[in-house]
């Protein structure tokens, strides 16, 4: 099911990347499907591979979850915060947990937001727009 949204201002320049960083394929597709084609989307299954495709790529917007297998959410956060090449990428992570340690932490590595999953996909699309729409 695609939703239904405007084209973002900047879709007649080059799309922006994104980075979707989880190992719950099914997760990864609901985001694909809800930011369509307007969004480069890239995929990661875990931290490492996701540190290793921000440093690469240099995607304007990283989705993480922050439980993952090899690597933690945090800790590819704070690589991608404290690499020269990928400090301006913004990082948005992810959680099942709405606990507020989860956020301090998040915020404690660099990350520029927090969603909790389940999340709708108008309130990921809002997300987008504030972090990377200017």
């Amino acid at each position: 099911m695609r939703w239904a949204v405007s084209r973002p201002p900047w879709s007649e320049r080059a799309l922006r990347k994104i980075l979707l960083v989880d190992d719950d394929l099914s997760l990864r597709r609901l985001v694909r499907l809800t930011l369509g084609p307007d969004y480069e989307i890239l995929e990661a299954n875990d931290g490492e591979e996701a540190v290793t495709i921000a440093r690469r790529e240099r995607p304007d917007l990283v989705f993480m979850d922050i439980r993952m297998p090899r690597l933690s959410g945090y800790e590819a956060c704070r690589r991608i915060k404290e690499s020269p090449e990928t400090a301006h990428t913004k990082v948005v992570m992810l959680t099942a947990n709405a606990r507020d340690e989860d956020r301090v932490r998040g915020e404690a590595v660099g990350a520029d937001g927090y969603m909790t999953k389940p999340y709708s996909p108008l309130a990921l699309l809002a997300t987008v727009e504030e972090l990377v729409g200017d």
